[in-house]
């Protein structure tokens, strides 16, 4: 079936204009006014401009970070422009400060944006407002050029009608919606719109479609490909009672007059692209190209679903920020998730910045969506970690704490130095793979250096006895007591090993795993096992970072105080 060109539409009306007038209000700025206002963008070929446009309507979603992430690399990449845009119509549902919490998220996850509010409060950029809220008359001007057009209309269905038409519709057994006969206010006449605006009616603004639902349309989307899809029939409303337009046409007017080259959002829009493409031949503008993510998703049981605001609280930017993870590693484990590639660009690549890294369309997670693992985020997360200086450690985890865990952030201050060294052992390797790597998140610092102070050291007498289960607690005292008699702070680790050693002999332990290996009934045990007994007294753990360096940040007097608790047994 023929599609029915605007152009028949717009049936000719002499007071098409005045009535406009009466809708919208005559003090609406010309679209050549606001041509010249938001100049067309001057362009090389294959730049990009993107833009992220999120709505206020709460906190900043790990998927609206992805969206931006990828939005900002593509136009960045391309020496092109990224920009925030707030799409903030919905007054219903706004969230006060909910604007300004996603620009400080944007910053700090190091996205940059190039135009649109900053942290500051002040926007930049020639297209300003990027507020839509404070757009209302550069609407309203694009709305009443559709109606003098006739490609809109006035619409006064109270909601109780509008559902009443809902349960026609559902009665017949046929889709819902505002189109064809359904649409009661579309070819209503001049005079009984004027007798409703007379009588006070509230009315909204309609768009007046010429599409057909049998005929299809075929949208090439640069993340999924070649799509096909129905024609959208559906008068949608493109301004509401209050005067603010709806997503659709706002979205439609701010792309074109900001210059958006690619749109890339979430593929729950994906069904309404030929409505959107529908609205640009409207106004005969050429459309951005639209790319359509699939959502982030999780498994659940057996079965896959896209994280919840409700449900998942990693659906919230602010539960990294809160956990301590550096805003790096968020940022390229959702790089990983865009692109199947960046993993192996990273192994060749270890030293370089993310920002290298050149995002492609045909790597995008577009169909089946990204799967979230934390898992993944926290092994990237250790491995960035591992690379910075016990110092840098210090001053993160300090900066973390102070915002949520001040008695933690205390102890730290009043034991400055000796943090800094804690979190020194193990990060002076020249091999990536000795580093220490027991950290993914500024939070997990506390449980990995708290037996270091005394204050938070009790390891009370059946933990140990649990601790030495399978040891000869005799044995276990002969050794502390050899190892004290030959410890001395400024012994070398080489002096230290010697020690340890000639100790393990003594009390017929194999001074080796394989030796032990080889002859099992010749040894009480092996070096490890020995190690053990001071790992358990000086930590409370059998698992620690290595075991000289401990002794020589604690100091001799700590050490021996710890070890004589043995005594106890």
């Amino acid at each position: 079936m023929e599609r029915i060109p605007f152009e028949n539409l717009r049936i000719p009306k002499e007071r098409r204009g005045e009535l406009a007038d009466i809708l919208i209000g005559e003090q609406t700025p010309s679209l050549e006014s606001l041509r010249k206002k938001y100049p067309h963008r001057e362009l090389q070929v294959g730049v990009m401009i993107t833009r992220i446009a999120p709505s206020p309507t709460g906190f900043m979603h790990i998927g609206g970070l992805y969206t931006a992430l990828i939005s900002e690399k593509l136009a960045h990449q391309t020496n092109g422009i990224f920009y925030l845009r707030i799409e903030d119509t919905d007054k219903k549902r706004e969230v006060e400060g909910a604007a300004d919490l996603i620009v400080e998220s944007l910053e700090n996850f190091n996205i940059k944006t190039d135009e649109g509010q900053t942290v500051h409060g002040n926007e930049v950029g020639i297209y300003a407002p990027y507020k839509q809220s404070e757009r209302s008359l550069i609407y309203k001007a694009h709305i009443k050029f559709l109606l003098e057009k006739g490609l809109a209309y006035p619409c006064f269905c109270s909601s109780e009608e509008i559902e009443e038409i809902r349960k026609g519709q559902e009665s017949k057994n046929i889709r819902p919606g505002y189109y064809g006969d359904w649409a009661k206010w579309r070819n209503k006449s001049e005079d009984e719109v004027l007798r409703a605006i007379k009588n006070g009616k509230k009315f909204v603004i309609r768009f007046k479609s010429n599409g057909n639902i049998n005929n299809t349309i075929e949208l090439q989307d640069v993340v999924k490909g070649r799509k096909e899809m129905p024609e959208n029939d559906q008068d949608i409303v493109i301004m509401k009672s209050d005067g603010l337009p709806t997503y659709h046409m706002a979205h439609v007017i701010d792309d074109h007059l900001m210059g958006t080259t690619h749109v890339i959002r979430g593929d729950e829009w994906l069904n309404s692209t030929s409505l959107h493409l529908q609205l640009f031949e409207a106004m005969g503008w050429k459309p951005p190209q639209y790319g359509h993510l699939a959502p982030i998703q999780k498994i659940e049981g057996s079965s896959k679903r896209k994280l919840s605001k409700r449900k998942d609280p990693e659906a919230s930017v602010t539960y990294y920020e809160k956990q301590g993870y550096p805003e790096n590693a968020v940022i390229e484990y959702l790089l990983n998730l865009a692109n199947s590639n960046f993993e192996d660009w990273r192994k060749e690549n270890p030293s370089k910045e993310n920002r290298e890294f050149k995002l492609t369309f045909n790597k995008l997670a577009g169909s089946t969506g990204a799967l979230f693992d934390f898992k993944k985020l926290n092994y990237i997360s250790k491995e960035i970690i591992s690379k910075l200086s016990g110092d840098e450690v210090y001053e993160a985890t300090l900066e973390w704490s102070r915002k949520n865990d001040k008695e933690f952030a205390e102890l730290l201050t009043k034991n400055s130095e000796y943090a800094k060294d804690i979190l020194s052992i193990e990060r002076d390797s020249v091999d990536e793979k000795n580093r220490r790597k027991d950290i993914a998140k500024w939070s997990d610092v506390k449980s990995c250096i708290d037996y270091f102070f005394d204050e938070n050291f009790n390891l009370k007498e059946e933990e140990i006895t649990t601790l030495f289960s399978g040891f000869d607690v005799t044995d276990a005292k002969s050794i502390v007591a050899s190892f004290i008699k030959k410890h001395e702070q400024k012994n070398s680790k080489d002096k230290w090993l010697e020690i340890m050693k000639d100790i393990t002999i003594k009390h017929r332990y194999a001074e080796s795993n394989s030796l032990f290996k080889a002859e099992p009934t010749k040894y009480k045990g092996h070096l490890a096992d020995v190690a053990k007994i001071f790992r358990i007294l000086l930590t409370g753990k059998i698992q620690t970072p290595d075991l000289y360096s401990i002794m020589q940040v604690m100091g001799n007097d700590r050490v021996k105080k710890r070890l004589v608790a043995i005594d106890t047994l």
